[in-house]
């Protein structure tokens, strides 16, 4: 069983290999009193900055503070399968409803939803501009060759891609090395890529708007239903790994599902814009 403190420095090796910040709001005194849990998450609720905005809330409100482990949605899981964290904030439901099945965690709430957009230059050589088809616009991309910037690294928004791709009937792998750039990196790295290149790349709605280093690069494709993201979140099972601060992670989940939780993700903005729709309490749409 691993003690409170080496799940902590294994977290925080886990961070630092991912090259992503974690967001630790007053851990020093956290630590002492006992007081944090730690959220395995995706990097576009980090980069975003959402966590900046809403944690600091709960913990004002809570005495909990929180530390969050910023990855990918498949390394995210696997590390609360490890039970090397107390829970789970991801969106890839595909994975997430495998995880619960598993005896992992759960159950799988819904806590906010944003979109996916394609981006790519403002040359736009594949002639993608202004499509609502996502199939059509990637049939387009690999037609003309046109470079694509992939994170490929078992990510939520990996995952949504290879999905949207296969919907598209298309394989990338066959441009793989060409047209087709892999970086296994996460949103923010893949993003500055993909501007340093004048490639096109599938991102999540709230890591493009808090992007600085767009360049020329610029939304493309937008408003199709299958671009829709939806984000859960699920306590590690304590069953199966004792450790697990159960009660402390329960009560971050309650919170965030709350009306409180689901108002600080409404009220966080970029430029006036919202990048994150509370759901909690409404099903997501349907295609």
């Amino acid at each position: 069983m691993f003690s409170t403190l080496r799940r902590s420095v294994i977290a925080a090796a886990i961070a630092a290999t991912a090259a992503l910040p974690a967001v630790v709001p007053g851990r020093a005194d956290a630590q002492a009193q006992g007081k944090f849990i730690t959220v395995s998450s995706t990097t576009s609720t980090e980069q975003s900055g959402l966590f900046g905005h809403i944690l600091p809330i709960f913990t004002r409100e809570s005495g909990i503070t929180v530390r969050v482990v910023a990855l990918g949605t498949g390394q995210a899981l696997d590390v609360g399968r490890r039970g090397d964290a107390d829970v789970v904030f991801v969106h890839d439901r595909a994975a997430e409803e495998r995880f619960v099945a598993e005896g992992f965690g759960g159950p799988r709430r819904h806590v906010m939803f944003n979109d996916f957009v394609i981006t790519g230059p403002a040359a736009d050589p594949a002639r993608i501009a202004g499509l609502r088809d996502t199939n059509e616009a990637l049939r387009r991309i690999a037609a003309a060759r046109a470079p694509f910037v992939s994170r490929g690294d078992r990510s939520g928004t990996h995952a949504a891609e290879l999905r949207l791709w296969g919907m598209a009937g298309v394989d990338p792998a066959q441009g793989r090395g060409q047209w087709y750039r892999e970086v296994g990196q996460g949103m923010g790295p893949a993003l500055n890529t993909a501007a340093a290149q004048g490639a096109y790349i599938l991102t999540d709605r709230g890591t493009w708007l808090s992007f600085r280093n767009r360049q020329d690069q610029r939304i493309l494709v937008e408003g199709d239903t299958r671009l829709f993201n939806q984000y859960g979140v699920m306590l590690v099972n304590p069953q199966r790994h004792p450790h697990v601060k159960a009660a402390d992670g329960e009560r971050f989940i309650d919170w965030i599902l709350s009306p409180a939780g689901q108002s600080a993700i409404e009220g966080y903005r970029i430029n006036g814009e919202q990048l994150f729709f509370p759901n909690a309490s409404r099903p997501e749409p349907t295609s």
